[in-house]
């Protein structure tokens, strides 16, 4: 398992070993002692399972503190363009954002740390995603950028006329006018 630094600080991009052969393949998806000797020290309490169709857009989401909520990212079945944006003031980052592919073939991880909106869109005909969480659900503090906003100009790899958001997702603010405290 290789963890790999990312353009954003605390941002990683995490490569399991993969042990392949005749049967198929075999590998630690999550090594709770890895992640300590890399500086993660997340106890996650929840796995989240999603599964959409091509064009979906879901996000950008995040939970404000004190419910802020880290993520490990992972595809089961398909591919992802996956987006985070650094919401942390003081980070020498705050407003820039990071997309990666993420596949059930390539098998890599984001861990996407607290201070972070998320999002992503399918870019395979279906994608199973998962991902662990650090922290509980908590519909008040929940909030949300528009995937669409301007300012971020995020580019998530599909034509106008494929995504599909959910209406939720349509009323959200952009970035300057959300309402965070990271």
């Amino acid at each position: 398992m290789t963890f790999e630094k990312t353009t954003i600080q605390d941002l990683i991009l995490i490569t399991p070993t993969v042990f392949e052969d005749s049967r198929g393949y075999f590998f630690e998806a999550y090594n709770r002692a890895k992640f300590l000797e890399n500086g993660l020290a997340y106890e996650f309490i929840q796995d989240n399972q999603s599964f959409s169709i091509r064009g979906v857009i879901r996000g950008l989401h995040l939970q404000i503190n004190p419910f802020a909520q880290a993520k490990l990212v992972r595809v089961l079945q398909g591919e992802i363009l996956d987006v985070v944006v650094d919401l942390r003031r003081n980070s020498a980052t705050y407003g820039q954002h990071f997309s990666v592919v993420l596949s059930a073939e390539n098998k890599k991880q984001l861990m996407v740390p607290h201070g972070f909106a998320h999002g992503f869109s399918v870019l395979s005909e279906t994608a199973s995603v998962l991902y662990k969480v650090d922290g509980a659900y908590d519909k008040a503090s929940e909030r949300g950028i528009r995937y669409d906003d301007a300012t971020l100009a995020i580019d998530w790899q599909l034509r106008p006329e494929e995504i599909l958001v959910s209406d939720k997702d349509l009323i959200l603010p952009g970035f300057d006018a959300i309402d965070w405290e990271v």
